[in-house]
């Protein structure tokens, strides 16, 4: 099981030591940032370190090339941009949504739900906790995020109403109003289901998706689509 060993995963607040200098990950919920907090995000990369900046899989950034210990005032800057509203919760917020919601596309606009899920995530306590590599997917019907197989996810079926996902395979029509309160009580769940084993992903404790009440087996939604 991949999750028995030490939750490693780097924040700002937990730089991993790599061959370059510490390296730091800032997690963008949706993608969702300006130019404004990206400037300033590249001045303080140049300022404390080599000016490095890398784009992941997830939509978070990373910064490499800094010094090791990780200067405070790199840390106050990468605040004051915008990039670490919360301390507690810095790497639990893996939330990644379709790029092209709301632009082109997509049955549904979610950057309301994207921002409505990170406060959530945020102001719950227990939900610290969650592991590094734990992540919530929010799918607006092209299937591009679903293809990634988050942990919980939703992928919309029209503008208001969509399935709640769980793991790959699993799943329940639900509203869109009642998407983030349903992804919340079962990461909170899971959470406490994981405590023994320290699993860090949903399909490393298949029981606990089979315990699951109203939860379908889903097709297969085909390739993403990009109109």
């Amino acid at each position: 099981m991949a999750g028995v060993t030490a939750d490693r995963c780097p924040g700002v607040l937990r730089p991993h030591s790599a061959a370059d200098g510490a390296m730091v990950r800032l997690r963008i919920p949706g993608g969702q940032t300006t130019g404004t907090a990206l400037a300033a995000l590249g001045r303080a990369a140049k300022r404390h370190g080599r000016g490095l900046l890398q784009l992941t899989s997830r939509a978070s950034l990373q910064v490499r090339g800094l010094p090791s210990p990780v200067p405070e005032a790199f840390e106050r800057e990468v605040a004051a941009a915008g990039f670490l509203p919360s301390a507690s919760h810095e790497r639990v917020r893996n939330v990644v949504a379709s790029p092209l919601t709301g632009l082109h596309g997509g049955l549904a606009d979610l950057r309301p739900l994207v921002r409505e899920l990170d406060a959530a995530l945020q102001s719950d306590p227990a939900l610290a906790s969650l592991p590094g590599r734990f992540l919530f997917g929010l799918d607006d019907g092209r299937g591009d995020i679903s293809a990634l197989e988050p942990d919980l996810g939703y992928r919309a079926l029209g503008p208001d109403h969509g399935l709640l996902l769980v793991g790959a395979g699993r799943g329940r029509p639900v509203a869109l109003g009642e998407v983030v309160p349903a992804l919340l009580d079962l990461a909170r769940d899971f959470d406490a289901a994981r405590a023994a084993s320290g699993a860090w992903r949903v399909h490393e404790l298949p029981a606990w998706v089979d315990a699951q009440p109203d939860l379908d087996p889903l097709t297969a939604p085909g390739p993403p689509s990009f109109p």
